[in-house]
């Protein structure tokens, strides 16, 4: 048997000068962990890319990732992932190459397994052959419409689907949009119903939604705690350890959870999440975390999750099988202290013994731990601060050297029912590294309490380029009602404008009906065409046979939403009068819907404001079925502001009414003062981006949108969202005579 050949820079075939000065260091990375036999593999897969003659940048991002997929799913793929970006590299999808390589890392972190990379790398292949376009009557093919797409959102595919899943969902997508290009990449960007819906078929496991609501009275029943329950994705989460948890907004959950191995279905999952949460909520009081390492605080939280889940137990006992069918039970020895940090295994061992008399465990100073936990529980006073004394001692006495290490164990250690312990700790101050916890800021008027259970949305991610789903939470509720003489009041104010606005509504108004002559059928005879006709006939001609008048009607058939931002900043004063930037929206709105009334358009009305994505309010002022009248003059006058601005949910929210309407033009009316922002965003591009997907998707469901903004500064942002259709009123006090002449020239075509 012949031993591998030593792979260096030299005997790798590679002519970019750039790529072989970076290769010496690549290689004594690599060495460290690939076998020979590894790199070999890789020497052969990046000379495969050199040898295609696209550029640095395909073996570069090989070099960079190669180490990365060895890791995840096996050596034996290295080799492959080349060969694949090589296949695509001789078909019509050059443009591919770099997507591929730059999500294969991700890809096999998904999935672990060789022989499942391979099936996904034969899906690619799959989507190469099926979807490039033929152009008919040659032998040239276009690039296919769906590779990249896909490419880019297989990562998050893969976090939701299995391998079998996400063939189906591809071979649907093929089969129904192959004829349509446009259609197919959408379908792989997943922007169509069909693309979603499928893809929620094709999950596996419990859907938080499909048993929300018997999680929710379970809560209830046997904790006496009424919150709601909020679903939050696993893989676009953005916390790095994305745990259950619950907030003064609610409680969150994994959107799906598969069915175990062990029997364990994803409902009885999402059962002993919420006993765990509801145990927390019980007895866990909070401590002290600004003196505790963090090797201390998981220590801590070990013995009081433990603590918790013992109380649990002690009433009601048949939660025991579920915890410890739940809790791993890794096997002494397994880590080994010489080449990881054993923190996180030894303190899972400790997890499991605290629970499970029959746990097996040796090790002295786990079992006096374990000893003097019971001895503290079986006391009948056990306190959270009991068990802070216990951490700070086990980690004491256990601490090695090897913790330190970069390289941490974490097989067997995932207790992935337990919620993350936001709640056990509280800090003396907090400065601006520290991670904080947004709290609802408070608004003058008190919340209604007749609100719906919220709709969920999704947000627009400009960084990653995919939509991050479920992501926004509206709520609807009809808006608290004020004193509608204030508006009354308003319009006798603006008399004469009034007077100014009705007569130029007289010209747009239209007739009820058009005659419509020359018609060979129709509702009553045209006397003088009847005629000549008639003497065409008795001459000897062919007479005309259009003799008939038929009417049609003229009217406006415009459906018109007008949705107003109540954030904060509308309390602000303007002008010499003094007025607040809503009284002088109240007076605007007022005339415009009183105009709107005249000219008999179907017009809604409505305001929002948000407090975090997990609370988005929309209020209704006005419905399509509404007249102008008292009632809705009273929500009017009852506005008041406060909150922020995440525009594009409520904007979605509103196109999910205005889009039910039966009309030739549907317009959305965005009143506002400011760009887009919530508390809970940092990145000032995020919402400004949001709402421009919003603009687009409402376009493709044929609904108008159009801005009217009253920040002098808007025009570094508002084009951005929605281009040239947008006006803004410097003159802020001008805005009750702007408002209701703009609409009528958007609407007079």
């Amino acid at each position: 048997m012949t031993d591998t050949p030593m792979i260096d820079a030299e005997s790798i075939n590679c002519r970019y000068r750039e790529l072989r000065a970076l290769l010496p260091d690549a290689l004594s990375e690599l060495r460290q962990q690939l076998s020979p036999r590894g790199l070999k593999d890789f020497a052969k897969g990046l000379e495969l890319l050199c040898m295609m003659g696209r550029g640095t940048e395909p073996p570069l991002i090989y070099m960079e990732e190669a180490a990365e997929v060895a890791r995840h799913a096996g050596e034996s793929v290295i080799l492959p992932v080349a060969q694949a970006a090589y296949r695509i590299a001789r078909s019509p999808n050059a443009g591919a190459i770099a997507p591929f390589l730059q999500t294969v890392a991700a890809v096999a972190r998904r999935l672990e397994q060789a022989v499942l990379m391979e099936g996904y790398l034969e899906l690619v292949q799959e989507l190469v052959e099926r979807t490039s376009i033929s152009i008919h009557g040659s032998h040239a093919t276009l690039p296919s419409p769906a590779l990249i797409p896909f490419l880019e959102r297989a990562p998050r595919l893969l976090g939701e689907l299995n391998i079998g899943g996400l063939k189906r969902w591809m071979a649907y997508g093929i089969a129904q949009h192959s004829h349509h290009p446009d259609h197919l990449a959408e379908y792989f960007r997943l922007e169509t119903p069909d693309s979603r819906a499928v893809m929620q078929r094709e999950r596996s496991g419990t859907l938080l939604v499909d048993v929300e609501r018997r999680l929710e009275l379970f809560q209830r029943a046997l904790w006496s705690i009424d919150e709601r329950v909020y679903p939050y994705s696993r893989m676009l989460d953005e916390r790095s350890d994305p745990r259950p948890y619950y907030d003064d907004t609610g409680i969150f959950l994994p959107d799906v959870n598969d069915d175990l191995e062990s029997g364990i279905s994803g409902f009885e999952q999402y059962l002993a999440a919420l006993a765990h949460m509801a145990g927390h909520r019980r007895w866990t009081a909070p401590v002290f975390a600004d003196n505790r390492s963090p090797m201390q605080r998981l220590a801590i939280e070990t013995f009081e999750d433990a603590r918790i889940e013992y109380l649990l137990m002690r009433q009601y006992p048949g939660l025991r099988r579920l915890f410890l069918a739940l809790h791993p039970a890794p096997r002494e020895g397994d880590c080994d202290e010489a080449q990881a940090s054993c923190v996180r295994h030894r303190l899972t061992l400790l997890s499991r013994a605290l629970l499970d008399a029959g746990h097996g465990y040796r090790d002295p100073d786990l079992l006096d731990f374990v000893d003097r936990f019971h001895r503290c529980m079986d006391g009948g006073d056990s306190r959270t601060t009991d068990m802070e004394t216990l951490g700070i001692q086990f980690m004491a006495r256990t601490r090695r050297q090897s913790d330190a290490l970069a390289h941490v164990w974490f097989k067997d250690t995932e207790i992935a029912y337990r919620d993350d312990n936001r709640n056990l700790w509280q800090f003396h101050e907090l400065d601006d590294d520290e991670d904080f916890h947004v709290e609802p800021t408070e608004i003058e008027e008190s919340e209604p309490d007749d609100s719906l259970p919220p709709r969920h949305y999704p947000e627009w991610d400009y960084q990653t380029q995919a939509y991050r789903p479920d992501w926004a939470s509206v709520y609807e509720t009809l808006h608290p009602s004020g004193d509608a003489e204030i508006i009354d009041r308003l319009l006798r104010k603006h008399d004469r404008l009034a007077r100014q606005i009705k007569r130029m509504l007289d010209l747009l108004k239209p007739q009820n009906f058009v005659r419509v002559r020359y018609q060979e059928e129709g509702s009553e005879l045209d006397l003088d065409i009847a005629i000549r006709s008639l003497i065409d006939y008795r001459s000897g001609h062919d007479p005309d046979p259009r003799i008939n008048v038929s009417h049609r009607h003229n009217d406006r058939n415009i459906a018109v939403t007008i949705l107003l931002d109540l954030s904060e900043s509308l309390n602000q004063t303007v002008g010499s009068e003094g007025q607040t930037i809503l009284q002088l929206e109240q007076e605007a709105v007022s005339l415009l819907a009183w105009a709107i009334e005249q000219l008999g358009d179907r017009f809604a009305i409505a305001g929002f404001h948000s407090n975090t994505r997990h609370q988005v309010r929309y209020y209704h002022i006005k419905g399509f079925g509404e007249h102008w009248n008292l009632d809705v003059k009273s929500r009017l006058a009852g506005m008041g502001a406060g909150w922020s601005t995440r525009m594009g949910a409520a904007m979605r929210y509103a196109a999910h009414y205005l889009g039910h309407q039966n009309a030739d033009k549907k317009l959305l009316l965005v009143v506002t003062d400011g760009e887009p922002a919530d508390v809970d965003v940092r990145d000032e591009r995020h919402l400004i981006e949001d709402a421009r997907a919003a603009v687009r998707e409402l376009g493709q469901e044929d609904i108008y949108c159009y801005c009217i903004n009253l920040d002098p500064q808007a025009d570094a942002y508002v084009a951005d969202i929605f281009g040239n259709h947008y006006s803004i009123i410097d003159n802020i006090e001008r805005l009750p005579e702007k408002l209701p002449k703009l609409f009528m020239s958007l609407t007079k075509g």
